[in-house]
């Protein structure tokens, strides 16, 4: 503009060289100059950059940018040029699909805010941390050209409408395993009987009412609301009933929780066996055993008809291809025990054609009351044809609870090791019992028939035992302190031998031929008792059961063995070497994130600490040490390393699915923490590590092998049952006779549960059999992570100017709008030469003033057996705000990985970048309309990164982490319009 006006003759000069300068390059472009295009003119400290910016940067034909009439103060007058695009524009369009989520971003605080509040009322004064590292922080910068644009690989996202589900996606992505059948006539049908749905339905049809014995559908939604809701006593349902008129307007036939009662018990059947109290007396003492017969409790859980199309029947072995060089693991049956078990089975009288049920038993000594020292020692059964995917789910009934063993400490009598040894006794006596009815079906075989009325020859065979290390001990009868299935010597516990952790075991054989001459020779049997390292009970249970092996069926425990034993003492180990106050001081340092728990009073001080809270430690244990100092400057390489392997043994033993090779990547983590714990040692933390939960470790990969992964057998599931079947069954009681008051409660619960089975099975009568089953039968990845689906709330949470967006003090996104112009210029036209992409931003004027921006981007994941979509990831960006109490939220701009060029790989960081969002908005529709040349395909819903460092080639050595870093920007002062922009990439 003032070249033109200008009447100085130098500058009249300079504008008819610039102009053919222009021409020149037009040409050469095969582009037209716009009529109303601005000239370029630079003052003389950017003369050596003036070949970049063609386009004047002063104004064009919407107006003089020196007129603050043009933009109303919608732009910042001072910005900086990144070097290597620090903030890039990423489209996200075609547009997302809502409907799922109605509005995400309400106004309520979610979990996450309330952690910043915390956050930020935690700040207060840091203690002095000696030894603490002052490390300054580095300014970096990509090598290369400052000014180079990241649009040569410009990529669009692929469309999200409609979103496919879950199923579909994972069977499309993943290949199904080459499969190995046992053969030999093992796991076929023998015969058919009636379906189950059919048997129940000939005793509670109606024809008229699908919720008999209930007499409407209210009276039935009502009875579930009195059984199933948690915390609700039989009193408050009967005052509710009791209010005069409720009754009546909701036409129930039952006025209490007595009449409720009495209705279930004796009009709704029985799918599961009742239980039966037995009276133990010793020492003149009476004990109570409630008891159900485990045989029912088989017949109950094999012929259930929620699990009839997913039951396995025999053993398989997985191969990821047809070489069957690379061996897979992950249910029950894809394990070499039910495969060796299968061959054992057919090689006796019975021969083949036997379909084995592996039973699978889990027990655990859980409180009931905070107080009073009121405890229950509830025993729980599964059966290893249900896949893991339905076992672990506590809604789907997959456990069944078998007792209630005795709790007494037998404190009547006196002598300490009497008390021990009848503890013991009493114990093995009540599991005899308890399992003494399938020992001859487990030989010779009984006819079962499942949901689908199919009839199979079933052997009912002991398999797995799951327990933390005193049950462990108690199944076994070995000494306190020794392993469970192997026979090492105590004191060297701590030594890692791969061979011997693989093929040695207890030995059993010699133990069962002195049980059998106890009665002749009982000293003889003490002694090869002793000699074993085992107590000499006189009647274990698991003597007389067929086919098993009581060493090798204790199972890997994640909960138990690895959070709450191994991980638990690397914590303290930690703590002692590092010192508490420096920990806890770099947990408040920590970023906030969805998936991650901020403690922020630090871990060092916590009692009591859960398995979850464990794992929550295990997200940042590492990055709590990556630069700290140990005493005496002893070097940190070992310590990270040993911290380093044992957090990747405790992840890749938590695999869905394991392979030939994934397991030799746990013996190697394991072999490396072993190599590295030299450490804890030279800082005079440890003597000695002869411990038998980390030596167990070493028996992990062995037991994967057998049974399939460790998610198959985790003493977490049966934690969430004291829940649901000890705690809440014992708070329904009035605490007096408990036992026969929560049995009950029990029952009914069961028959309810049984009952709204069947009721939405006849509401889907209706439905043809392939819209009901067809799919679920089909062949799904065993607990692989499912795919994330991005979505936004369907409403925005708030309508924010352009400058406020821009504003460093709100959302920070100062170089929204030329990163915006430029994507609409390639949008528009791809093949924009440098020169013409900036004359294009150049001008480009946004016709709008404000946007409208959301708070959160939420990631969901579908179930693919329950189509249930769950919430996996959210991400947060909003600027400070405060709640509804006043306080103060501080701004949370989350971090993402980026795919940036759609290039990025499944596994690993190649192709991926890390960046900080600043801003999700949508441009509106006019602007869609005027802004681009083919509306309907243009993007709408858009997010403003900041970019990190890239990764490099190789992560850190000790550690394996990646580092990155904020990308340095230069404080050169340039007008708004050539801030470099980023361009669209794929998430």
């Amino acid at each position: 503009m003032h070249l033109e006006n200008s009447p100085n003759p130098a500058c009249q000069t300079l504008l008819r060289q610039l102009d053919r300068d222009l021409s020149s390059e037009d040409d050469s472009a095969g582009e037209e100059v716009p009529k109303h295009s601005v000239r370029n003119c630079w003052h003389n400290e950017h003369a050596a950059a003036a070949d970049l910016f063609p386009i004047h940067p002063t104004g064009d034909y919407f107006g003089d940018y020196h007129d603050p009439s043009t933009f109303e103060g919608l732009l910042d007058e001072d910005i900086n040029i990144p070097s290597d695009n620090p903030e890039t524009l990423l489209h996200l369009d075609p547009p997302l699909d809502n409907s799922i989520e109605e509005d995400m971003d309400n106004t309520e605080m979610d979990e996450d805010d309330a952690d910043n509040v915390e956050l930020e009322d935690q700040r207060f004064f840091e203690i002095e941390r000696p030894g603490a590292p002052n490390m300054p922080t580095e300014a970096t910068t990509d090598p290369g050209n400052p000014f180079k644009m990241a649009f040569e690989s410009e990529s669009t996202l692929a469309p999200l409408t409609p979103q496919p589900d879950a199923h579909s996606q994972i069977s499309g992505t993943y290949l199904k395993p080459y499969i190995v059948s046992y053969g030999k006539s093992a796991g076929e049908p023998v015969s058919a009987s009636v379906p189950a749905q059919d048997q129940y339905s000939s005793e509670v049809f109606d024809d008229q009412n699908i919720y008999a014995p209930f007499s409407s559908k209210l009276e039935w939604e009502v009875a579930c609301w009195a059984k199933f809701q948690s915390h609700l006593s039989a009193t408050a349902v009967t005052e509710l009933l009791s209010i005069d008129g409720v009754v009546d307007k909701l036409g129930l036939s039952f006025k209490n929780s007595t009449e409720l009662n009495k209705l279930i018990d004796a009009n709704l059947p029985s799918s599961r066996p009742p239980f039966k109290r037995v009276p133990l007396i010793l020492g003149g003492e009476v004990f109570e055993l409630y008891m159900r017969d485990i045989m029912e409790c088989v017949k109950a859980l094999f012929k259930d008809p929620e699990f009839a199309p997913y039951l396995k029947y025999a053993p398989e072995q997985h191969y990821t291809d047809d070489t069957c060089s690379v061996r897979l693991y992950h249910d029950m049956h894809t394990g070499d025990w039910w495969w060796d078990t299968q061959d054992q089975l057919d090689k006796t009288k019975i021969g083949p054609g036997s379909t084995i049920i592996p039973i699978i038993l889990s027990s655990d000594k859980t409180q009931l009351t905070l107080f009073r020292n009121k405890s229950a020692y509830p025993l729980y059964m599964t059966i290893g044809n249900i896949p893991k995917e339905i076992r672990r789910r506590p809604s789907s009934r997959a456990y069944i609870l078998l007792a209630y063993l005795p709790t007494s400490r037998f404190s009547h009598i006196t002598n300490q090791a009497s008390r021990r040894r009848c503890v013991l006794n009493v114990y093995h006596a009540c599991m005899s019992l308890i399992l003494a009815p399938m020992v001859k079906p487990g030989l010779k075989g009984k006819n079962m028939a499942n949901g689908n009325g199919v009839v199979y020859r079933a052997h009912p065979l002991y398999a797995c035992f799951v327990g933390d290390y005193p049950e462990q001990v108690q199944a076994t009868c070995i000494m306190t302190g020794d392993c469970v299935e192997c026979p090492v010597n105590r004191d060297q516990l701590g030594e890692f031998n791969l061979a011997s952790a693989t093929d040695l075991w207890r030995k059993l054989s010699p133990l069962l031929d002195a049980l059998k001459k106890v009665d002749s020779d009982p000293v003889g049997y003490r002694k090869q008792a002793k000699a074993l390292r085992v107590k000499p009970i006189l009647d274990p249970f698991w003597k007389a059961l067929p086919l098993a092996n009581i060493y090798q069926s204790i199972t890997p425990d994640v909960l138990h063995q690895l959070y709450q034993g191994v991980i638990k003492h690397l914590v303290s180990w930690i703590t002692e070497a590092c010192g508490a106050a420096e920990i806890d001081a770099r947990c408040r340092r920590l970023p906030p994130n969805h998936n991650i728990h901020l403690f922020l009073k630090g871990i060092t001080s916590l009692s009591r600490v859960s398995g979850k809270e464990h794992a929550q430690m295990c997200q940042i244990l590492l990055g709590l040490v990556l630069d700290i100092r140990l005493p005496n400057n002893i070097s940190n390489i070992p310590f990270q390393r040993a911290i380093r392997c044992m957090l990747d043994f405790l992840y890749l033993a938590q695999y869905p699915v394991h392979t030939s090779k994934t397991v030799s990547l746990m013996e190697e983590a394991l072999a490396e923490f072993h190599k590295h714990k030299h450490i804890f040692i030279t800082l005079g933390i440890r003597n000695n590590f002869n411990i038998p939960k980390l030596h167990f470790a070493s028996h992990y990969v062995r037991g994967i092998k057998l049974y399939g992964t460790t998610d198959n057998f985790n003493t977490e599931y049966t934690e969430r049952l004291h829940i649901d079947l000890a705690k809440d069954a014992y708070h329904a009681t009035n605490h007096k006779d408990e036992y026969t008051q929560m049995t009950r409660w029990l029952e009914r619960k069961e028959k309810m549960a049984r009952h709204r089975q069947y009721v939405a099975w006849r509401q889907q009568i209706g439905i043809s059999l392939g819209e009901l089953d067809g799919e679920r039968l089909n062949w799904l990845v065993p607990g692989l992570d499912q795919r994330r689906f991005l979505h936004l709330a369907k409403y925005p949470a708030k309508n924010a100017s352009l400058e406020s967006i821009q504003s460093l003090s709100t959302y920070g996104a100062i170089h929204l709008l030329p990163a915006l112009s430029r994507l609409i210029a390639l949008t528009n036209n791809p093949t924009l030469t440098r020169a013409q992409l900036d004359r294009e931003v150049f001008n480009t004027f946004l016709p709008c003033r404000s946007l409208n921006v959301w708070h959160s981007v939420k990631f969901l994941r579908e179930d693919p057996l329950t189509k249930q979509k769950m919430t996996a990831d959210i991400i947060h960006v909003h600027p400070e705000t405060k709640d509804g109490q006043g306080r103060r939220v501080p701004a949370r701009f989350d971090t993402v990985l980026v795919n940036e060029r759609s290039t990025g790989t499944e596994i690993g960081v190649r192709g991926r970048r890390v960046g900080r969002l600043r801003v999700v908005f949508e441009l509106p529709a006019s602007v869609i309309q005027t802004m681009f040349k083919n509306p309907l395909q243009a993007p709408r819903h858009f997010v403003y990164v900041e970019w990190f460092s890239s990764f490099s080639s190789q992560p850190d050595k000790v550690t394996g982490l990646y580092k990155v870093s904020k990308m340095f920007i230069y404080s050169q002062s340039l007008d708004q319009s050539h801030r470099i922009p980023g361009v669209a990439a794929r998430y």
